[in-house]
């Protein structure tokens, strides 16, 4: 019964088992690191999305407010950087904002955000509404 609770010397590993474990190990961390990469990346576009969408909500307001003072001069136009920028706006890359307006009793209104994400990917958003004459 005694020769059962001898401790055995501990012979460590081969250098194949080490290299067959090191293999693993770089392959899970680089699946992990694009992972993470991708995440960040993701984080960014739909930052700027959000961006964009505040961008486009703001330029509607201001045609509602143009519209209770004065319906008929309501008219299509764009906004570039330094628009954006006079209205205390941070733009994105590359950023402006069409907004067209057709209708005569009832206008309807249709703001297009165009920005360039990091990847030089030319984004859009669309925000449309309809403004009657109050």
């Amino acid at each position: 019964m005694h020769r059962f609770f001898k401790l055995r010397a501990f012979r460590g590993f081969t250098i194949s088992e080490l290299l067959i474990a090191s293999g693993i190990l770089a392959f899970v961390l680089t699946g992990l690191l694009l992972v993470f990469v991708n995440c960040i990346l993701l984080n960014e576009a739909n930052r700027n999305l959000t961006i964009a969408m505040t961008h486009a909500q703001t330029a509607m307001e201001e045609l509602k407010d143009t519209a209770e003072t004065a319906f008929s001069s309501i008219v299509s136009g764009t906004w570039d950087n330094a628009a954006i920028v006079g209205r205390g706006l941070i733009p994105l890359s590359n950023e402006t904002i069409d907004f067209t307006v057709s209708g005569t009793s009832t206008k309807n209104v249709l703001i297009t955000v165009n920005w360039r994400d990091r990847g030089r990917r030319d984004r859009s958003t669309t925000l449309q509404t309809l403004i009657t004459q109050p």
